[in-house]
Order: structure tokens, then sequence, then C-alpha cells
């Protein structure tokens, strides 16, 4: 065999190896690119789980799961909304590092007297019909009424809604001054008592409870966003024997 012949079986040889071992051992998949976060409360996805009480906000797939118990009327549900965990909550479900799922109960409207609760979780179970519901939720916390005032009128309620663009119109106003969703405000309620929980707010992060004795990293904003951030880059190690 000539010289030149010869060095090119043997290179078409190599090249049969080579080809062989990138059958045995395929290149790695190039991991896929993180998808971009929401751009505000409107794009997330929300919808009512299969259980028929629960409400959940967020990227499906996010590696954190939150589950809060709240009451509309309960001043220290706002307080965790609007100035303590909540906005850090909020944060983490726009970046899809987390997802909420909200039980929302009524049981002040029994001991305070009233309806406000029962219509508020009326009018955010419609607004979730519309697609509207972690806006509407952000505006009833920032406009709570005083817990002792039954403030959650039909009318007020209507009127928060103004400041959820495309949330009034015909078929949200009659659900809510028709009690449509008088049904799921019980079952619920029903729900919330059957999770034996302390009270609200209550908070649950990838099934474990957030313990009563430190509740008050649910206040602190910048502790919740920590402890969010930490469970997300480690999910694995969180079973809440960090507090």
């Amino acid at each position: 065999m000539k010289r030149g012949a010869r060095f090119a079986v043997i290179c078409a040889a190599a090249v049969l190896a080579l080809a062989g071992c990138d059958q045995q051992h395929p290149q790695r998949e190039t991991p896929a690119k993180p998808k971009p976060a929401y751009t505000g409360l409107a794009e997330l996805p929300e919808h009512l789980e299969a259980d028929g009480t629960t409400i959940t906000v967020g990227d499906p797939k996010a590696s954190v799961t939150v589950r809060l118990y709240e009451d509309p009327r309960c001043p220290v549900c706002e307080k965790f909304e609007t100035t303590g965990g909540g906005p850090a909550l909020q944060e983490a479900n726009l970046r899809r590092e987390a997802k909420t799922e909200y039980t929302l109960a009524s049981f002040l409207d029994d001991g305070l007297g009233g309806a406000g609760s029962k219509k508020a979780v009326n009018a955010l179970r419609a607004a979730l019909e519309e697609g509207k519901f972690a806006e509407y939720h952000a505006v009833l916390y920032a406009n709570q009424p005083e817990e002792s005032n039954d403030g959650f009128t039909d009318d007020f309620l209507l009127e928060l809604a103004t400041k959820v663009d495309g949330l009034r119109g015909p078929t949200f106003d009659k659900a809510v001054r028709s009690m449509k969703y008088r049904d799921f405000v019980a079952t619920s309620e029903t729900a919330y008592e059957l999770a034996h929980v302390p009270g609200t707010p209550t908070v649950d992060i990838n099934n474990v409870r957030i313990p009563s004795e430190s509740n008050a990293v649910l206040f602190d904003r910048a502790a919740f966003a920590r402890l969010l951030r930490e469970i997300h880059e480690a999910p694995w190690q969180w079973d809440g024997t960090q507090f």
C-alpha cells in the first residue's frame, strides 16, 4: 500500500473511532436558559386548583411554594402584605423563584360582625375569573379598612376595582353585588378551618410551617427575602430547622 493511501486509511479509522466515542458518550445538553422575569403582577399566571379553594399565583415550576392563609379584614395580614414579607414574596413570584398558594378565610366576620371578609373573598374570586386576582389582592390590602369597620362593602370593593386596569365590567360588578361566589367563600373558610392553623397570616414554605416563635421573619421584608432566596437556591436543604 502506498504511503498516501495508508495515511488516508489511518485518518478514516481515527474519524470512525471518534464517532464511536461520541455515540458512547454523547455531549451534555446545554442547560436551558432561565425564563425572563415577569414584568408585573398582570403577567403572573393564576388559577384555581382542583381542590376548588386554593388560588395559585406564579410560575408553576417555581422551586419555592408558599402557602398563605389570610383573612382580608385581618390587620396583621395587611402588615405582612404591605410592609413585611409580602413585597419580598411578590418580587420572588415575579422572578419565577416562588409561587404562592392562597387559602382565603372569612372568620373575622363572625367575631366582629358584618360581612366584609366574605364580600372581599367573593370579590377576589370574581377577580380571579377575570385573570386579575394578584393585582386586585394587592389593591385590597393597600386599602384595607380598619378591622372593626366593616368597610369592604360592595361599593367600596367596586371602587377599588377601578384601580386594576380592565377589571371593572358588567360581569365582575354583578358577581360582586350578587355574591356569586358565596359557595367558594364557604368552602374556602372550611379549608382554612380544616388546616388547623394558629391564625392569620400563617405561612408554609415547601410544606414546612414557619414556627410561631419565628413569626418575626414574616414582618421583616429583608429577612423574608433572604429566606426565600436561600430556599430557592437549595430547596433540598430546607426543613425548617434553620430557625
